[in-house]
């Protein structure tokens, strides 16, 4: 399983496929401008290789100077960009303008389409999509085909990562995300989601939803709060990790990402009540060490290695 900081050579076997947008985050403030790596699932594909995940990520980037800015950040962390994402004239953008008075205006420029995974490409363990990707055509259409023909060899992820600017009506948006969460293993949502999806519904009863709609694992995440996870036959509540907050950007991609690696290295217990603390306790630790420091900079292997044995130290002498 082990990445050594380098992409995979073709041909060798990945752990881990991610399929999603990659674009470029650009802020612009009355002092300048700053452009940052973003999308959801690129974010969640830098996070697994920086744990040490062999990780290839498909999307569709442009082949101009942001696609080559985006594909030295993922490449440089050990992502394996696989054939065909650098498909587009330009790469996307998500503009966020800030005010003097703190206030805020967003403008995307977000193209998506996805070719499909070489068929030489052997399946991975797990399959992770989400976000944009998965709601927006032409390309959304292409990820659920994917899925169909991939859920019976792979464990399928999926984080809807709502964002409501770029969806079509609620009830549009609410059903794509429930065909895919037919064709997944595991959900994860943020609160947040959870609410704007299902406005009428308790976390818990959402978390029962999407049981019911065919995922073994559903997982919210509630920020300060900690998370929910959820199988048909447990219910646990993991805290939050203590720490001080700079800035909660990435938080949720690296929740997912730890979250991926435990279930990838969880051994035989299944989703049994031990194995899902240990996730939610794992996803947790590498959420407060991206919340700790700014920017989206999720936690390397070593790093989140240690957050994990003090936690343990402190759970021990509590």
């Amino acid at each position: 399983m082990h990445n050594n900081g380098k992409p995979n050579p073709p041909g060798q076997a990945l752990d881990v496929v991610v399929i999603g947008e990659a674009l470029i985050d650009v802020v612009t403030t009355p002092e300048g401008t700053h452009e940052h790596p973003g999308g959801s699932p690129a974010n969640v594909a830098y996070g697994l290789a920086r744990l040490g995940v062999s990780t290839g990520l498909l999307t569709s980037m442009g082949n101009d100077h942001r696609g080559d800015a985006l594909e030295e950040h993922l490449t440089g962390a050990g992502v394996t960009l696989l054939p065909g994402s650098r498909s587009l004239e330009r790469t996307s953008t998500a503009t966020a303008t800030l005010a003097r008075d703190g206030s805020a205006s967003y403008a995307f420029d977000i193209a998506w389409d996805v070719a499909p995974p070489d068929p030489a490409l052997t399946p991975p363990r797990i399959v992770h999509t989400g976000s944009i990707a998965s709601f927006l055509p032409p390309g959304a259409a292409g990820v659920k085909a994917m899925l169909q023909e991939l859920r019976s060899e792979c464990i399928v992820t999926y984080d809807p990562n709502i964002r409501p600017a770029l969806l079509g009506t609620h009830t549009e948006a609410r059903r794509t995300f429930e065909e895919l969460v037919q064709l997944t293993s595991v959900v994860k949502l943020s609160d947040e989601d959870a609410e704007w999806l299902y406005p009428r519904k308790t976390l818990e009863e959402t978390a029962t939803h999407i049981l019911g709609l065919g995922a073994e694992l559903a997982v919210i995440t509630r920020g300060s709060s900690g998370s929910l996870l959820a199988t048909s036959s447990t219910t646990l509540s993991i805290p939050a990790v203590k720490t001080s907050v700079v800035d909660t950007i990435g938080a949720g991609d690296s929740y997912m990402a730890a979250l991926i690696l435990g279930l990838l290295t969880r051994g035989t217990g299944g989703l049994a009540p031990s194995v899902l603390d240990q996730l939610g306790r794992t996803a947790a630790a590498a959420a407060a060490i991206t919340v700790s420091r700014a920017g989206a900079r999720p936690p390397t292997e070593d790093e989140l290695r240690t957050q994990l044995q003090l936690q343990s130290r402190l759970h021990s002498h509590a």
